[in-house]
């Protein structure tokens, strides 16, 4: 396996759907930051933020519409993961499907690796 493809992070069709619904109403040049930070009830929690700079060593996934960025210490963390989204009876949300995690907590918002 490449490097590349270890690192990869994915967005799903639904996802970049909505995040593209997202980035248009915060006008242009708005992206989508996800980053990995310590905290919440398993160890590392992940953060959404809508953010209009760049860094030059972030990570950019774009799909239609929808652009991502992760911070290069939040890469380890997200490698080989998708972010999808999802809206079902108990709300619609943001979900990584994570490789790396080893548990996670009932909202998904959290995990351990």
């Amino acid at each position: 396996m490449t490097t590349a493809a270890m690192t990869a992070v994915t967005i799903s069709e639904r996802a970049a759907r909505r995040i593209g619904e997202i980035l248009k109403t915060e006008g242009d040049g708005a992206m989508l930051r996800i980053s990995v930070e310590g905290g919440g009830c398993s160890g590392f929690q992940y953060k959404f933020d809508v953010e209009r700079a760049q860094a030059e060593d972030d990570l950019v996934i774009a799909r239609d519409s929808a652009v991502v960025l992760v911070d290069p210490a939040s890469v380890p963390f997200l490698a080989g993961s998708e972010v999808d989204f999802v809206d079902d009876l108990i709300g619609a949300s943001f979900r990584v499907v994570n490789p790396n995690a080893t548990a996670s907590c009932g909202c998904g918002t959290s995990f351990s690796i």
